[in-house]
C-alpha cells in the first residue's frame, strides 16, 4: 500500500503524517508512506487543499486533518 501525504510542510501536514502513522501502526499494515511537497506533484492530483491523503493513488482526503478514526477506517477499507 502506498500512502502520500499531501501538503507544503505546515503543521496541519505534520499532524496527518503523525496521524497516518499512527493509524498504519496500529493496524499493524505494511505501508510505503510518503511525503509529497512538490506543488506540481500535488496539482496533479487535482487537490484543491492541503493537506492531502492519497491512498494507492486515489485522493481520500483534503483540505483537513482526518482523525485517526478515520485513517483507520480508510486504511482498512471500512465504510
Amino acid at each position: 500500500m502506498l500512502i502520500q501525504i499531501l501538503g507544503s510542510g505546515c503543521s496541519r501536514c505534520h499532524e496527518t503524517e503523525r496521524r497516518v502513522l499512527n493509524a498504519v501502526s496500529r493496524l499493524g499494515i505494511a505501508a510505503d508512506i510518503r511525503k509529497v511537497t512538490d506543488m506540481k506533484e500535488i496539482m496533479s492530483f487535482g487537490v484543491l487543499g492541503t493537506p492531502a491523503v492519497v491512498i494507492d493513488g486515489k485522493v481520500v482526503s483534503q483540505g483537513k486533518v482526518p482523525s485517526e478514526d478515520e485513517l483507520r477506517k480508510l486504511l482498512s477499507g471500512d465504510k
